[in-house]
């Protein structure tokens, strides 16, 4: 192999350069390529690894060699983004600069489809480094590359996360460079979604989607509005940089014990109002929610006491899971768990129960009329503990599930119940939110309603649990 290297390298130098290797060579009684072979294991020894990590191949026919980067302060929190090929990738180059701004060091991978729309130039003369998009690029995978850009950073940024992106991550391909360094990070992997409406409405999409959130992938956006296709309109926008780039800061942020010593109580999943001993009235949700809540909340140092529905979720670690069946007695051991410094009522609570449910299961008849159930209404638990005299929790939040009307419906229930906050939510079927793994929030106090991004529900709790901490910490 190092003759083979000798003899090409012989080749390209110039002729006063080959005269004095011949002349050194026939000094030392060797041949010109055992001579090249002695400078060069002379040149190893001597600088040893340095001149590993400085060494430039010589690159394809055409290909500028690898400039090395400017060397990044100890510290400096660093971010490889993931150019997918779509129309949004021209979005990726204000991404880069927003990033910048927080004073984050870039890399940048562009996919062959990414290049397509925007060039490694544009982006790595804003990153201020050389964008990297050949996983058998001679002047980077000498020392296995894609390794290295895997574990060199705090967090890798894939925008526009196409369908064919996600699919592959969700697949577990490492057919390029980006798919290879996505297999082989630790890192945490934030997700930017960008398709047309009907590619992100599409069953495999949202399985594929689904799939990754399992696996621990964030989410931000997509986003609704115009689409680059002519008359096309709905779900599928990438996010904008300035949300990508907040979501990647607080990702990047390092976990703080801000609520160290502070009780928290939540409630989450649904109520089931039995019927008979077999049937009962409940609703659609899945208690992922509170649960993420209850997560963020611990991760933040709180004594965290969760009282939940019926759900078919694990119990978050470090938390004190209490499981009930009814909104009544989820009532009774919400007020059990007072004193509590903030209180955060996610249950999708059922509004009304069967007046006089059924010893035995109600059986069908032939001929017989249906039975009429006699509805009364539950006890409001986010009313009645907003609302008491004593032991009220400082902050005392609720969610308002809607599916039109949205932010007045929010405002007109945190007038009612008498809270703090308002987390509302479009729940109709289209936007996938109950049941989901994905949430769009709208924060109702009452004097401003404030639209938060797109995201996964972990990334929903991790901003409340942050406004919490915040707001007990200015009103000590």
């Amino acid at each position: 192999m190092i003759a083979v290297m000798a003899s090409i390298t012989i080749r390209q130098l110039d002729e006063v350069l080959k005269k004095k290797l011949r002349l050194r060579a026939a000094r030392n009684g060797r041949s010109v390529e055992d001579e090249v072979r002695n400078v060069l294991r002379a040149a190893a020894d001597d600088t040893g690894r340095e001149i590993l990590e400085n060494f430039t191949p010589p690159g394809k026919a055409g290909q500028t060699p690898r400039r090395a980067p400017s060397p990044v302060p100890s510290g400096t929190r660093r971010v490889l983004l993931v150019v997918g090929g779509g129309i949004a990738a021209y979005k990726s180059l204000d991404l880069i600069r927003r990033l910048k701004e927080r004073d984050i060091a870039v890399r940048c991978i562009l996919t062959n489809a990414a290049q397509e729309f925007i060039t490694p130039l544009s982006a790595g003369a804003i990153a201020g480094e050389r964008a990297f998009t050949d996983l058998f690029d001679p002047a980077h995978e000498f020392d296995v590359g894609h390794i290295r850009l895997a574990r060199e950073c705090d967090l890798i940024v894939v925008a526009p996360a196409t369908a064919d992106l996600m699919a592959k991550l969700a697949g577990g391909h490492a057919d390029d460079l980006a798919t290879a360094v996505l297999l082989a990070t630790t890192a945490k992997v934030l997700l930017a979604p960008a398709m047309n409406p009907r590619m992100w409405s599409n069953k495999a999409t949202q399985r594929n989607l689904a799939r990754l959130a399992a696996d621990g992938f964030e989410v931000v956006g997509p986003n609704e509005g115009e689409m680059a296709e002519a008359n096309e309109r709905g779900f599928g926008r990438m996010a904008e940089p300035q949300e990508i780039a907040g979501a990647a800061e607080r990702l990047l942020a390092p976990q703080t014990r801000a609520l160290e010593g502070k009780r928290v109580l939540i409630t989450s999943g649904p109520t089931h109002e039995p019927i008979d001993p077999v049937r009962y009235i409940a609703n659609r949700s899945s208690g992922k929610q509170g649960n993420a809540i209850a997560q963020a909340a611990a991760q933040a140092g709180a004594q965290v006491t969760l009282i939940s529905g019926p759900v078919n979720l694990p119990d978050p670690p470090s938390v004190s899971v209490i499981k009930v069946e009814t909104a009544r007695e989820m009532l009774a051991a919400a007020e059990r768990a007072l004193p509590a410094d903030a209180a955060i009522f996610a249950a999708a609570v059922a509004d009304w129960r069967v007046a006089n449910a059924g010893e035995q299961k109600i059986k069908k008849k032939a001929g017989q009329a249906v039975p009429e159930l006699s509805l009364v209404e539950n006890p409001d638990i986010l009313a009645t503990i907003a609302k008491r005299k004593t032991q009220r929790p400082k902050l005392v939040i609720g969610f308002a599930a809607e599916t039109e009307n949205v932010v007045a419906n929010a405002k007109a229930k945190l007038a009612g119940k008498g809270c703090d906050w308002i987390l509302a939510n479009d729940v109709s079927s289209r936007t996938g939110i109950m049941g989901g793994d994905r949430n769009t929030i709208t924060f109702v106090t009452d004097t401003s309603a404030e639209n938060w991004p797109a995201q996964s529900k972990d990334g929903v709790a991790r901003m409340l649990i942050e406004r919490i901490a915040k707001e007990i910490a200015e009103n000590k």
